[in-house]
This record gives C-alpha cells, structure tokens and sequence, in this order.
C-alpha cells in the first residue's frame, strides 16, 4: 500500500442509541419514489460500490427507525470496503485478501477464500459471477456460488477502484494510471485508457452506460466512451481525487483533496457550482451520495455537509467524532455513515439532525451497503455488522 499511502496520507463500550425519530419531510425525500430509476439501487441489492453504474449511493429500501445489531461477523482483518449484497448474500472482502460470502438472514458462513492481494474496493456481482479488485494489481472473475477463482487479469499497479460490469465487460482503474476495460466471461482486455495520474476512483457510467467518467490523481475529470476507450473531454480539477463521481441530472458531483465539492456538465465537464468547506487544510477522500434534490458530502475536517443538488449550497452540516473517509449513503430518508472516530450515524437528510447511532469503538472507513431492509458495514478490528429490525423469536 506503499504509493495508496504516499498520495492519500492519512492526515468502549458498545451498543447503539437512538435519537429523534426522522421528519416526514426527509423520509419522503429519501424514498425518491421515480420507478425504475437507475440511480436508486433497488430495494433488494447492493450489487456494487455505491449501489449501482451511477454510483448516487441511494437505496430504495426501508430501514427501521431504531436499527438493531441483528448479527456480527468477525473477519480475519479490517474491512475498509463497502459490502455487496445480491440475492440475499453479503460478499465483503479485507485488506489482506480475505473474501467472505454471508447469509444476509443469519450472518452465517457461505464460503470463504483468500485471494492474492488486499481487496480496498467493494466487489461487483452480477449473475453468477462476482468481480473483484486486489491491491496487488489483479482484477478476477469468481463464481459466487462457491468463490472459485474464473479467471485473473494482471495491471500494472495496485488496484483501489471498484470494479463495475456493464453489458459483458468489467471496468476497473489501477495505479498504473490508466482505466482498464475487460471481456466479462474470459478476462481479456477489450480496450485501455491511458491517464498521467493514478485511478484510484471507480468508474461510474452514465444512464445509458455510453459514457464513463473518472476523477484522477492528476487533477482531471473525464468522460470516455464506454465502447471504444476513446477520450470524449476532459476538465482540470485543483486537486486530485480519490472520490467516484456520482452521476445524475446530467451532471457530476465530485469531490477532492482540494477541500471542495463541485458539480460539473456530463456533456463537457464545464463547472455548474462549486462548494468550499470551512477546513481548506482537511481534504474530501469519500464519494458524494447523490439525491433528487441533495448532495450529501463528507469529509476529512469531521464533517458531513448536505447541499443543494442544483445551486451548491449548503443546507446544514453535522459534525462526527472523528474525520469522515466512509462514503455516506441515503436510504429511507436518513444519512448513514460511519466515522474514524468508531461511531456509525443515522441523520435525518432533511435536518441534518442525528436520530441514531452506534458505538463500533474502532475506527469505520467503510462505506455502508444496503438491501432487503438490512445494512452492513465493516469496522477496522474486522467486524462486520448486519442492522435491521429486531426479529421476532420462533416459539
């Protein structure tokens, strides 16, 4: 994790308390009821990072006002990436390679197995296959019935970008600066774009999947066509970025070591607004969680800030015990987001104000996944927690 560390330094009791109950005004903005919007992730799975191609981080499933702790997993080493849920199956990964497949309903077991290197990005599945990304430079298909290694396609550096499938094809960036795009059943690469920076962020795809966008090391934000590699624009950015640019509404919303959040045409890149927190000296390292109406940012300076999706400005602000690196996520009109300081939050999207949260006691550098009613978050000692609504005991 040498070059990770060289570019993105890191400047007990448990239980879990509830606070005010959400307003009716955020759980209706929280539900965005739009159909089949592509930019909510469906109630039942979290197939990916962030939820889905557009990486909004937005669930459309329905959590319970005083989440309780229904299992805890213990991994082998610390878990900073997000889950993936899909067909009631929890696949996370640590960073010393080990990747677990867990009941979602009981928190058992499925399979395990040790890969070759860390995994610091969440997986994606889809159908049979689960594809992952590994610190030592490998993207590979497994089957997710059993963990089976399908096939391993080598880069030329570390990898902490989440892979994302997009009809037949799997695309992952690497610390070899560039974005690789590869043959979903055999491996093989299908095309490869060059940049002059490492890609730590995840590719995210446009509605249609025509366009994929990334936010480098290099200070630049680009859209390439999602067929053929070939570079559409590029817009220079003050400073690098290890966030996925969340895409919705024909723009955007990326943020970046620079200590700003900004929105930008999808068409262009040209700038639409720009947010500047307080802490210039404290940079923004998690992805945006894009609603509707909301942009929900979170950052190295304690802060959880909620903006106005279509002028930039701030509606309120929360501040966390600890810096914020975990992606928050919006589901059922609530913020949810863990923090260094050990402590996983439930926020009321419309206020700001904190209605729940839970004492981890380490710190959570994950992002949440959410599905089915449940969330799941890792924490640095290794644990995984399932929350949800408090089952009723079988006579």
């Amino acid at each position: 994790m040498g070059l990770r560390v060289a570019i993105f330094a890191l400047a007990f009791t448990v239980g879990a308390v509830a606070f005010r109950a959400p307003s009716t005004a955020s759980a209706e903005e929280g539900q965005q009821r739009l159909g089949d919007a592509k930019w909510v992730t469906g109630a039942d799975s979290w197939p990916m990072s962030r939820g889905n191609p557009q990486r909004t981080g937005v669930s459309a499933s329905k959590l319970p006002e005083k989440p309780v702790r229904v299992w805890r997993f213990q991994g082998a080493k610390a878990f900073e990436a997000e889950a993936a849920i899909s067909d009631g199956v929890v696949y996370a990964g640590t960073v010393a390679g080990h990747l677990y497949a867990i009941d979602l309903a009981s928190g058992q077991s499925k399979w395990e197995t040790t890969l070759t290197g860390g995994l610091n990005a969440g997986p994606c599945a889809h159908e049979d296959r689960l594809y992952v990304a590994q610190d030592d430079g490998f993207v590979a298909s497994l089957e997710r019935g059993t963990g089976k290694t399908v096939w391993s396609f080598e880069t030329g550096s570390e990898i902490f970008s989440a892979p994302v499938w997009h009809e037949g094809r799997v695309l992952a960036g690497s610390y070899d600066q560039s974005l690789y795009c590869l043959d979903a059943t055999s491996g093989t690469l299908v095309w490869k774009y060059e940049t002059n920076g490492p890609v730590h962020c995840a590719p995210t795809l446009d509605g249609e999947g025509r366009r994929a966008y990334i936010a480098g090391c290099d200070h630049m934000l680009r859209s390439i066509d999602a067929t053929s590699g070939a570079l559409v624009w590029e817009r220079e950015m003050e400073s690098f970025s290890a966030a996925n640019p969340a895409a919705f509404g024909g723009a955007l919303y990326v943020s970046h070591f620079g200590a700003k959040v900004f929105a930008a045409n999808v068409k262009d890149g040209k700038p639409i607004w720009e947010f500047a927190s307080k802490s210039s000296e404290f940079p923004f390292y998690a992805s945006c969680a894009v609603t509707a109406k909301r942009v929900v940012a979170a950052g190295r300076d304690k802060k959880v800030y909620c903006l106005d999706r279509e002028s930039g400005k701030q509606i309120w602000e929360f501040t966390a015990k600890g810096e914020v690196d975990a992606s928050p996520v919006v589901a059922d009109g609530r913020v949810w987001v863990g923090s260094k300081g050990g402590i996983f939050y439930a926020l009321d999207l419309a206020t700001g104000d904190q209605t729940w949260q839970y004492v981890a006691g380490l710190p959570i550098s994950a992002s949440a996944a959410v599905a089915a009613g449940r969330l799941v978050v890792g924490d640095a000692s290794g644990a995984l927690y399932c929350f949800g609504r408090q089952e009723k005991r079988k006579e």
